[in-house]
């Protein structure tokens, strides 16, 4: 099966939604631990949350399967993108520490590898084909990736997560004039905290791709998801919420377009 659904878009502007995905091969759904059968480090909703971007005339890519088959956004080699605690391009743990498989279950490196050759490569393959018919259409490109998580994770952050965390890889992964534009908007508003390369700085995606020097502006966002959904499952959709939070998205998405222009 296809592991990923992929929109073209008139725009120069590439949405990558890497961890929305829940599907499961067979050897880590019967694999899995107890705590780990909810998929609970799953970026619930963002599919639904950027939806308006499809209107905006944006290209969208979104991973089908889950995390806990192979994490999209961590480098192949499987190298740490954080020295803090983090997880891996096959993650041994859930976000809060417990194991995300039963003893003796975990796939073996043999099938790993096929996640990598069938998954991973080919949701990294269109990327690079996107942005590059992007490139050579509109003469730069935008790369956008949207992630979200749960406000509160004692394991890899103390208190509770901005609002809005922006990841520019500390200002490699786009130009200081896209960054601006970005942090303008951000404080232009008051009803969500906002951080610019805090905690998450941007994955694997982002810093492989952002290449403001090649024309590639990319930018990560990962949302404290309280703001649009229920924490705890069966993590709920929440419209009131999310209508208002995609009043700020927008105005970012907008925001990135204009200040956007080939070198």
């Amino acid at each position: 099966m296809n592991p990923f659904d992929f929109t073209q878009g008139t725009l120069p502007l590439l949405v990558s939604i890497p961890h929305a995905g829940t599907r499961l091969t067979p050897e880590v759904e019967a694999g899995l631990s107890e705590a780990a059968r909810g998929l609970p480090d799953t970026d619930w909703h963002i599919p639904l949350l950027y939806d308006f971007v499809r209107d905006l005339g944006a290209s969208v890519l979104i991973g089908h399967y889950s995390r806990f088959v192979v994490d999209l956004n961590r480098p192949p080699d499987n190298q740490p993108l954080y020295s803090s605690a983090t997880t891996g391009l096959f993650p041994e743990t859930l976000f809060d520490g417990t194991p995300t498989f039963a003893p003796g279950k975990t796939p073996d490196a043999t099938t790993r590898q096929g996640y990598i050759d069938g998954i991973w490569q080919p949701y990294h393959q269109q990327i690079q084909q996107e942005l590059a018919r992007l490139k050579a259409q509109h003469g730069y490109a935008l790369l956008f990736d949207a992630h979200s998580i749960a406000s509160e994770i004692p394991r890899l952050f103390e208190g509770r997560l901005p609002d809005l965390n922006i990841g520019t890889n500390d200002g490699a992964s786009c130009t200081p004039a896209m960054s601006a534009a970005i942090e303008a908007v951000c404080a232009g508003q008051q009803a969500y905290s906002w951080v610019i390369n805090g905690r998450f700085k941007g994955g694997y995606i982002t810093r492989a791709y952002g290449q403001p020097q090649q024309q590639v502006d990319a930018v990560q966002l990962e949302l404290a998801q309280l703001n649009y959904m229920d924490e705890t499952p069966p993590y709920a959709w929440q419209q009131a919420r999310a209508g208002e939070l995609q009043k700020v998205l927008k105005a970012l998405i907008h925001a990135m377009l204009a200040q956007a222009k080939p070198q």
